[in-house]
């Protein structure tokens, strides 16, 4: 049955919750970028980023994509990511506002076909930060430590912004033959 997105609740134990944190953190941090090259388009995010090459990683965050894709998608997807580690900070009023992950521009022959996201923040220690869909109404708890959502990145989404504390997450795009 085709969904619009697929969440996977208490997927993480602690123990990987942390291991991922660690992965993540140890990864050389950087200001997040938008696509766009509009002059405002810096305005749209405020976040830390880090790119994550742990094949570890991304075999465990595959095997989320593939069962979600069977399940709900079915679409053309190969184990190809990239894994980015992301923080956001109160103090830098950190957010991501409307968009979404598929870069149309891109020439290659891949493209972005189904996205992950992973808390790795107690919701308890920030305020805001909320992860929401555009089109898409649901009561879902996205912020739960130990889940894993899939979405195909063509959804409009966005990170509210951190109004307290800071919050981590792991993001990862999974390619495959362009959109056509």
């Amino acid at each position: 049955m085709r969904e619009l997105f697929h969440h996977f609740i208490n997927a993480l134990s602690a123990d990987e919750i942390a291991h991922l944190k660690e992965v993540g953190a140890a990864a050389t941090a950087q200001e997040g970028t938008v696509f766009s090259t509009a002059p405002d388009a810096s305005a749209l995010r405020r976040s830390t980023i880090g790119w994550v090459t742990d094949e570890d990683v991304k075999s465990l965050l595959w095997s989320f994509v593939s069962r979600a894709n069977e399940a709900s998608f079915d679409v053309d997807v190969t184990p190809q990511a990239d894994v980015q580690f992301t923080s956001y900070f109160a103090s830098e009023y950190g957010h991501y506002d409307w968009h979404h992950d598929i870069y149309w521009n891109e020439q290659g022959p891949l493209d972005r076909k189904l996205s992950v996201t992973i808390p790795l923040s107690d919701p308890a220690s920030y305020e805001g930060g909320a992860f929401e869909f555009d089109e898409v109404k649901t009561t879902a708890d996205f912020a739960a430590l130990g889940s894993v959502l899939v979405f195909p990145s063509y959804l409009r989404h966005r990170v509210s912004p951190v109004t307290k504390g800071v919050r981590h997450s792991l993001v990862a795009w999974f390619s495959g033959p362009r959109w056509r």
